[in-house]
């Protein structure tokens, strides 16, 4: 009797964790497969229209994406649109188990681009934000600044502790480095979320891009994804059945509506300028 009441919980629980990890395996396929599609719009338009010299193309999405006579600046967004593409394509490779495991000396030398990438891209987006300004109002600005400063402590934390052979906290400062990193990535397609439920723009001035709903996103785009993170890492530590299937279900939840932001994001907005 007492043995089968012991033994209960902890099938319970084992089965809450398989679907809390089932669930987590599907956001990031579904993530992998979103910036996948984003990599692409990346490199078949502004990679093109490098190549084609038609720099003027840039500032079609980027407000003073290219100015003639300015050469450090334009270079500047030629390295940041370049190294996104770039760790884009590298970070969730890095975070695929089996090529940990199996190719160990690659998922060392793509960590080491994509840190470096995910840094260099940083500070040039800082470089351009204050060299060049951005679309939105000042409140716009400090999210984007906010997401670049802790782009870098992410990867310097990430870096300390895969340097002192710490792979579990290590594992866990990268996955924050690469929710910080797809912030573009989330905001992005949570505007093309927002826009079709919505049924246009709402909360804000199409004009003007300045309103309630867009200073929320420049924050949430970064801080929600990193919040329902340490959720997550709290579910799977403390092992309650409970909190592990309530997490698995907001997972499930959330990766649905991101599904759905993917969708608009690459019909509306990437695809449709190719």
């Amino acid at each position: 009797m007492n043995a089968h009441v012991l033994a209960t919980p902890r099938r319970s629980t084992s089965s809450a964790g398989t679907t809390l990890r089932l669930m987590a395996q599907f956001w990031f396929v579904v993530a992998f497969v979103g910036q996948l599609l984003f990599a692409y719009y990346v490199l078949a338009y502004y990679g093109a229209s490098a190549i084609e010299g038609s720099w003027t193309k840039w500032n079609v999405v980027f407000k003073h994406g290219y100015v003639a006579g300015d050469s450090f600046g334009n270079i500047a967004v030629g390295v940041h649109l370049f190294l996104a593409f770039v760790v884009t394509i590298c970070g969730p490779l890095q975070l695929i188990p089996q090529i940990r495991t199996h190719a160990p000396v690659f998922h060392r030398w793509n960590g080491r681009i994509y840190l470096t990438t995910a840094l260099v891209t940083s500070i040039a987006g800082l470089v351009m934000l204050f060299n060049r300004g951005s679309v939105g109002g000042a409140i716009q600005h400090v999210g984007i600044a906010l997401n670049a400063v802790l782009v870098i402590i992410f990867a310097a934390m990430a870096l300390r502790y895969a340097l002192a052979r710490d792979f579990v906290t290590h594992r866990r400062w990268a996955l924050r480095l690469f929710l910080a990193v797809s912030g573009v990535w989330f905001y992005r397609v949570g505007l093309m979320l927002w826009l079709v439920v919505n049924k246009g723009p709402a909360g804000f001035d199409p004009v003007t891009f300045q309103g309630p709903f867009l200073s929320f996103i420049s924050f949430a785009n970064y801080l929600l994804p990193l919040a329902i993170l340490e959720i997550y890492f709290y579910a799977k530590r403390k092992g309650n059945t409970f909190d592990q299937m309530v997490m698995a279900a907001g997972l499930f939840v959330l990766t649905l509506a991101m599904s759905a932001g993917i969708l608009f994001a690459t019909k509306f907005m990437w695809f449709s300028r190719l």
